[in-house]
């Protein structure tokens, strides 16, 4: 089974990457740009028996930050 794990910033904390690409649109002349949350996908495929539990497990422990990170987990039919 494939899973894909996106990965973001919780709200309120700083993102100095997505201010970066931010500032870099509207040199380019992009205008209409409000704001840039850069985030992370992780793909993976996994046992089909792996269950909810666990992907949760991998998140928690390792894929994600739970301090100021958020995530998602989709399963990909």
């Amino acid at each position: 089974m494939k899973v894909r794990i996106h990965v973001s910033l919780k709200p309120g904390v700083l993102d100095p990457q997505g201010r970066a690409v931010h500032h870099a649109l509207d040199g380019l002349g992009f205008k209409g740009v409000e704001d840039v949350r850069i985030g992370r996908l992780v793909e993976m495929e996994v046992a089909d028996d792996t269950s909810d539990e666990a992907l949760d497990e991998m998140c928690q422990k390792l894929l994600a930050n739970m301090v100021i990170e958020n995530y998602r987990i989709e399963k990909v039919g």
